[in-house]
């Protein structure tokens, strides 16, 4: 009997196996063809149009040939990207939108869009191809092999890819900080004054000073950064260097920084942190996520990638455990920290002095 079920078994996962292998051989296409949809304004086009467009509809919008866009629509409705609805002009089965494909839409409060085309680009992709000799030499970044200097360095002498990064990490602003606001605005009772350290284009505190008006922010880049930020009503943009000083606030906020960074890195930076606040009633808010190997949710997949990511693309960057988390905050001189999760990849570390 127990021979029939260790069978049965193989069996089963032999079966599993055989499909799931083409995954890894052809996965790569789910990102080119998405990427694919976004340059041509697909989503877009659907949703200024107001209603389901046929494919002859869509194709003269487009000013692309039909037979090619009816390949790639049949791929991303497979996938349930878009959908088919009766169209009111025709009564014919037209493409129309769905919550996913509003995410590929180039604006809006919940577009992906700039960070699918950063990782999708040809800069991006290119570190992926040495990563196994990062695993075998853990030296040299996969970033600086593919390309001859780090990503920032990189960023800094190319205004294009900077301006990439910063809409990209907007638009996880615009998920991760309304899910903060809605499931723990108690975080921001009592403070004055915030300063987003790596705030990139100010998104962060715009969305912030609006949902608590009392909060005076201070953007905090690099100068070349905020140097082409978007003026703000209660933001004020201040260009600096993290490793060196840190303007002084109530309370700092890192959102998607430490996880760029090693561990003797973040230990330096949070003790700028650190120095900035005040001892008696100032905080670090940390927005990242946190891996809980023991425990897994929805969002998993997405941390573990993330970890992969920054293994990738930056030096020494890694998403971290709660016990990593604790351990850089107490090399950094914080005496209490508390995590609360939100309803985004990330959660939200309040550490004090």
């Amino acid at each position: 009997m127990e021979e029939k079920q260790r069978e049965a078994t193989w069996q089963e996962e032999e079966e599993q196996a055989e499909v799931a292998v083409w995954k890894y051989a052809f996965g790569f296409t789910e990102m080119a063809v998405v990427k694919c949809a976004i340059e041509l304004g697909i989503a877009d086009s659907i949703e200024s149009h107001g209603s389901p467009m046929t494919l002859s509809e869509l194709s003269s919008a487009l000013a692309c040939a039909p037979s090619p866009l009816y390949r790639i629509m049949r791929f991303l409705m497979h996938r349930g990207i878009f959908k088919e609805e009766l169209t009111t002009a025709h009564g014919s089965l037209g493409y129309a939108q769905t919550a996913l494909s509003r995410r590929l839409m180039r604006h809006g409060e919940r577009s992906m869009a700039a960070l699918i085309l950063l990782q999708s680009s040809p800069l991006m992709l290119a570190p992926w191809h040495s990563l196994s000799a990062r695993v075998l030499a853990n030296e040299t970044s996969p970033f600086d092999a593919a390309h001859g200097e780090d990503l920032w360095s990189y960023a800094a002498e190319n205004p294009a890819h900077s301006q990439l990064i910063n809409e990209a990490m907007a638009c996880d602003a615009r998920l991760a900080v309304p899910a903060m606001i809605h499931d723990c605005p108690e975080v921001f009772d009592g403070l004055g004054s915030l300063v987003d350290v790596g705030g990139g284009n100010g998104t962060t505190l715009q969305t912030l000073v609006k949902a608590f008006p009392w909060l005076r922010g201070i953007n905090f880049d690099l100068p070349h950064v905020v140097s082409v930020a978007t003026e703000s009503i209660g933001v004020e943009h201040v260009g600096g260097d993290m490793f060196l000083s840190v303007p002084k606030a109530d309370a700092v906020f890192l959102k998607w920084v430490l996880h760029d960074w090693g561990d003797k890195e973040c230990i330096q930076i949070l003790k700028k942190c650190r120095e900035a606040i005040p001892k008696d009633k100032g905080k670090v808010i940390i927005v990242e996520g946190v891996i809980e190997e023991a425990e897994t949710d929805k969002l998993t997949d997405v941390r573990l990638a993330l970890d992969m990511i920054v293994m990738a693309q930056t030096n020494t960057g890694k998403e971290r455990t709660f016990n990593e988390w604790g351990f850089v905050l107490g090399k950094a001189g914080f005496c209490r920290y508390t995590v609360k999760p939100i309803r985004a990849v990330q959660s939200v570390i309040e550490a004090f002095p």
